[in-house]
């Protein structure tokens, strides 16, 4: 525990004219405040309102979201945590995003809602009413010094936030101090099992809103490819290509939306076979394939998500083109595979059923029979999509894994493989290649809709969209195209 500059240990609270004064956290090197100073910062501050732009972009449809969660739980009080900050290295916290559910349940999706919680109160035997217990904007009076001080939750280190009623007439929900919350009994969702389950399931179908916002994501994310494929030359001269290309997609998500969805993988060569690589140091080679998984968060907090495998050459080599057509066929099938009623599971069936008699007719395996590409495919072909990556993931079997395809769900077809370096059972020629090929589909009355059909798909396309964006490049190591 360290030392304030006043002499108040960090964390603590320390006296001012009015009572105590919030718990402070401020840093071992901050500047003494001498009493004069903090009655000098008490006074004389104009009127700061909320900026004009501040709204909350769901607030029309989270009535109806809490009403279908009040008929799940009938006379029960129910809580939905936002989260809290997690320490990165001593007093520097990671940036804090809510838990899917309480941004989904308020339509509240900024930094500024550490800690805060709904809580659903019985209202009668069928109906609950919505608290939102935060903690407002501190008052610049009566000894409080958070505002200036308060590393943390200071308005002057993070920003301004809403008090009470900027906060009920943003939300449409009764607010309340969030230190009046005490230690209410009820399900608690971050516990809760049952709780948590229904806030996933009640997330499977998406109302019409929640597709415009994942087509929002989806259409920034085509951005951030092409701004890839635009910095590929030079990309191609750092030593450490992965990290550029890594840079040059998140600036896109942060200038458009909240940042990204998820970590960017940008594999090169046989860090493609890695199917989670996200260390993305590694070198670029015009020889070999880039495999770039990548999606923009919006600042709603949905998400894209979107793989494409591309030639750093501009061109497919033949081995190249061999497996990438695999992959993209197995893709089509399972893409055919989705319509409502149809098994989730459907479509990564028709996908490996392509990829298991491609490996047959290469000789890598002896017969398309069984399980026994999956050494070469690794994982499933498809997920739920939304607020997270992998969406709606506490759901019971029998609603998701098990379940049937519903009209208005969104689901990523995303097929693989991972051909290791090292495993003697391929051809050398095939070794150390990785391609997926990944796309983001909302299912409709009668099958789905690409949503990220804006990016090519084909050997053909991929080729001719790689030159297209790369022509007249005069900068260092241009990629010749031909």
């Amino acid at each position: 525990m360290t030392d304030t500059p006043s002499g108040t240990p960090s964390g603590t609270s320390s006296s001012g004219p009015s009572g105590p004064a919030p718990r402070l956290n401020t840093g071992s090197h901050d500047l003494p405040v001498s009493p004069e100073l903090s009655r000098f910062m008490a006074g004389n501050w104009a009127a700061s309102p909320l900026p004009g732009s501040a709204h909350v972009a769901a607030r029309a449809v989270t009535p109806a979201r809490r009403a279908r969660l009040s008929a799940r739980f009938p006379g029960e009080r129910l809580i939905v945590r936002a989260g809290d900050l997690k320490v990165r290295s001593n007093d520097c916290d990671h940036r804090f995003r809510p838990h899917s559910a309480y941004a989904w349940l308020t339509g509240l999706t900024g930094e500024d809602q550490v800690g805060h919680v709904l809580v659903m109160e019985p209202s009668g035997p069928h109906a609950h009413e919505a608290v939102l217990y935060l903690r407002p904007r501190s008052p610049r009076a009566g000894g409080n010094e958070e505002f200036y001080r308060d590393r943390r939750y200071g308005e002057f280190w993070v920003g301004r936030r809403a008090d009470l009623a900027e906060a009920e007439r943003l939300t449409g929900i009764r607010c309340a101090h969030l230190d009046t919350l005490g230690s209410p009994g009820g399900r608690d969702a971050a516990s809760d099992t049952e709780l948590a389950v229904a806030l996933s399931e009640l997330r499977l179908v998406k109302d019409a809103w929640e597709v415009e916002q994942l087509q929002l994501a989806v259409d920034h994310t085509t951005a951030g490819f092409e701004d890839v494929v635009r910095e590929l030359p030079r990309a191609l001269a750092h030593p450490r290509g992965e990290r550029w290309i890594e840079g040059v997609f998140g600036l896109r998500a942060r200038a458009e939306g909240n940042g990204t969805g998820y970590d960017t993988i940008a594999a090169s060569g046989a860090h493609a076979c890695v199917l989670h690589w996200i260390r993305n140091d590694g070198r670029l080679d015009r020889d070999e394939l880039l495999l770039l998984d990548a999606g923009v968060e919006t600042d709603t907090l949905y998400t894209a998500d979107i793989t494409r495998t591309l030639p750093l050459s501009g061109r497919f080599s033949s081995v190249q083109r061999q497996v990438y057509e695999v992959v993209l066929a197995a893709q089509e099938a399972g893409m055919a595979a989705l319509r409502p009623g149809a098994s989730f599971r459907d479509f990564h069936r028709a996908g490996m059923r392509v990829i298991a008699e491609g490996l047959a007719q290469w000789g890598v395996l002896k017969h398309a029979e069984g399980d026994l590409h999956r050494r070469y495919t690794l994982c499933s072909s498809g997920h739920m999509l939304g607020l997270d990556v992998h969406d709606c993931a506490q759901a019971r079997a029998d609603t998701y894994l098990d379940g049937v395809l519903e009209e208005g769900q969104v689901l990523t077809v995303e097929p693989g493989l991972y051909l290791q370096p090292d495993d003697e059972t391929l051809p050398p020629e095939l070794r150390g290649i990785g391609v997926r090929i990944e796309d983001d589909l909302v299912v409709t009355s009668d099958g789905a809709r690409l949503m990220s059909g804006a990016l090519p798909r084909t050997v053909a396309g991929v080729e001719e969209w790689m030159g297209n964006l790369l022509e007249g490049w005069a900068g260092p190591r241009l990629v010749v195209l031909c």
